[in-house]
């Protein structure tokens, strides 16, 4: 672990990106906090202090790519970097860097026509703080990322001559036309431009540049960003359209909680959280048949609903838990797709990130989804334990004695840690806060009990902690941002419309369409990570949703119960990956391990899709 003096030891640029960081989660995190005790105490709070923390989540989202970048993290659908210096040349890697940096520019320039629109006609989002100033960390950031990228990966000569000749072209493809206005050859050129963009097999070529981009390990942000720059540029569209989409979608109200609640389960994470919960969980369940299992799954459920990512579950706590299974006897293989299933459980439950998203894209109440989702994913919970303890009796592992004064003494030493998952439900269902401040609040519990109650973590460890964080959060918001984009292009060429209509022809029976909807989210969560396949996704199948009487709150549930099944369907689901890479097995294993939990959890997705009172019966 990093601590503070070996963090502002780096480069001048590392350290300048690194403290602006901090101080933008800290303020993040102190502004709703000061607005709660404002409201209760009656005091005067910071002027439009929720759109700064708004904006503040643009800038988190964009600094946080930039460290990622520089630390090779980026999400992508590899884990073999691309970005890494070459000592031969090779081409499609080089293709997938090139196509990477082309579409960083693109969406640079696109960001710099926005700022320019915005400066020209100013508009203040607070007192002395016009938006333009809050969006020129877009086009900023777009080039940090971009250096930092080439000065990682073009170390050949080869490698830098070529991008450059082909930077070259692609800056007199698309350069804006009046720039040489007064020439004889602008007619030529404008003329040329313009059979060249309508050319149907340039979108193909274009896709198949950047699909190759992505198979070697091109951040999957480039693959969204690029798409729609590439529809945006062929329909003679302004690139700015993407930047104007991903400001949008980035300064929504409840989308500063993805940076908060993920702040706060890296915090849990890093500290001893995790064994003093598996003690009292031991000690209460250990008794039963598959007690030990049932407590991961729990547990599991639990760091990711707060994370909103299963993969940091499996990488975070995997190496804790996989010794603790083989150690009460339970074999390997049951053990890996324990590990594996159980780190895609939570994703129903409160605060999950993917069900904020999900109500904010489709303008789905975030409160009813969460409500929605309780006996969904307990069903998730139970069915997974069943098969658990039945594997327990199978296997012939002793359970422990219950006793009752270890319980106790368990409990009451994880009294801290067991309070937070009440303190969140009270905020999200009680009123008394909003999302936003039920987030930031829980980043202030967790710090002080972790750091000052069970001494845990110090503060020289807390800012490389809050920088991991930061660097998920910047990948995950990026994704987001682009990914609107690509939206606003699908929404633009009307192609949710011409879907409904081809649906409405061919498509009669409302369980049809839901048993082709499960099976095209199926294959969305092995193809693509759930934050991208909410915003790109949700727009399409909302629309059908409606035309066949599905209730939006049951949609939302079958849609995330679909994608946290996807995970998990071979042979490329991203928790199969994650498993084989934190584990050092090969992906037959994995298969193998996670086969007889994916048919369990298959049967409730099945249930959840099938039986709507399961999902609306707490709503009615």
């Amino acid at each position: 672990m990093l601590e503070v003096k070996d963090i502002f030891r780096s480069n001048k640029w590392q350290w300048a990106g690194n403290t602006i960081a901090l101080i933008i989660i800290l303020a993040m995190t102190l502004l709703p906090v000061i607005a709660t005790f404002s409201r209760i105490f009656n005091l005067h709070g910071i002027p439009a202090s929720q759109v700064i923390v708004q904006h503040m989540t643009l800038w988190i989202g964009f600094v946080g790519a930039i460290l990622a970048a520089q630390q090779n993290k980026l999400l992508a659908l590899t884990y073999k970097p691309l970005f890494v210096t070459s000592e031969k040349f090779d081409l499609s890697r080089f293709i997938a860097k090139t196509v990477s940096l082309l579409v960083l520019i693109a969406l640079a320039w696109g960001s710099y026509q926005l700022i320019k629109v915005e400066y020209e006609y100013p508009f203040q989002i607070a007192p002395h703080i016009d938006r333009w100033f809050a969006q020129i960390i877009m086009p900023v950031g777009f080039i940090f990322i971009a250096f930092q990228l080439f000065r990682k990966s073009f170390s050949l000569q080869k490698e830098q001559l070529y991008f450059t000749l082909i930077l070259l072209i692609f800056i007199i493809m698309t350069f804006p036309i009046e720039w040489v206005e007064g020439f004889g050859f602008v007619n030529s050129l404008e003329n040329f431009r313009n059979a060249f963009t309508e050319a149907g097999p340039i979108v193909w070529i274009g896709m198949g540049l950047i699909l190759l981009s992505l198979f070697f390990g091109a951040p999957i942000f480039i693959g969204l960003g690029g798409t729609a720059a590439l529809m945006f540029w062929t329909d003679f569209t302004p690139v700015s359209a993407i930047s104007t989409e991903t400001y949008r979608i980035v300064i929504s109200p409840t989308l500063p909680t993805i940076p908060l609640f993920t702040t706060a389960g890296y915090l849990l994470a890093e500290s001893k959280a995790s064994e003093r919960l598996v003690k009292v969980f031991r000690s209460l369940f250990g008794w039963v048949p598959g007690g030990t299992p049932v407590i991961i799954v729990v547990l599991s459920g639990f760091f990711t609903a707060l994370t909103g990512g299963s993969g940091v579950t499996i990488l975070a706590l995997g190496g804790l838990l996989l010794p603790m299974l083989l150690k009460e006897g339970y074999s390997r293989n049951f053990s890996l797709g324990l590990i594996t299933v159980a780190g895609s459980i939570g994703l129903l439950f409160p605060p999950s990130l993917p069900a904020i998203i999900y109500g904010v894209t489709a303008g789905v109440s975030v409160k009813n989804v969460f409500i929605g989702g309780l006996i969904p994913g307990l069903l998730l919970v139970v069915l997974i334990s069943g098969w658990a303890i039945y594997q327990g009796k199978v296997q012939n592992v002793k359970s422990t004695r219950f006793n009752l004064k270890e319980a106790l003494r368990d409990s009451w030493e994880a009294r801290w840690e067991l309070v937070l998952p009440f303190l969140i439900l009270l905020g999200v269902f009680g009123g008394f806060t909003t999302l936003v401040e039920t987030a930031a609040l829980s980043v202030v519990y967790v710090f002080m009990i972790e750091t000052f109650i069970y001494k845990d973590l110090s503060l020289k460890n807390t800012p490389s902690i809050l920088l991991e964080s930061i660097t998920l959060i910047g990948g995950v918001l990026m994704i987001l941002g682009v990914a609107m984009g690509l939206t606003s292009y699908l929404v633009d060429a009307q192609i949710p419309t011409l879907l409904l209509s081809w649906v409405k022809g061919a498509i009669a029976s409302k369980y049809v369409f839901l048993i082709l909807l499960n099976i095209f989210l199926l294959l969305v969560g092995c193809l693509m990570d759930i934050f991208s396949a909410i915003i790109v996704i949700v727009p399409l199948i909302a629309p059908l949703g409606a035309h066949f009487g599905i209730d939006p709150v049951h949609l939302a549930v079958i849609f995330i119960a679909n994608l946290e099944l996807g995970f998990l369907t071979p042979p490329v689901g991203m928790n199969l990956f994650l498993a084989a890479y934190r584990f050092d097995e090969d992906m037959p294993t994995i298969y193998l391990a996670t086969l007889p939990f994916f048919i369990v959890r298959l049967i409730a997705v099945l249930l959840i899709t099938y039986i709507p009172i399961l999902t609306l019966g707490l709503l009615l």
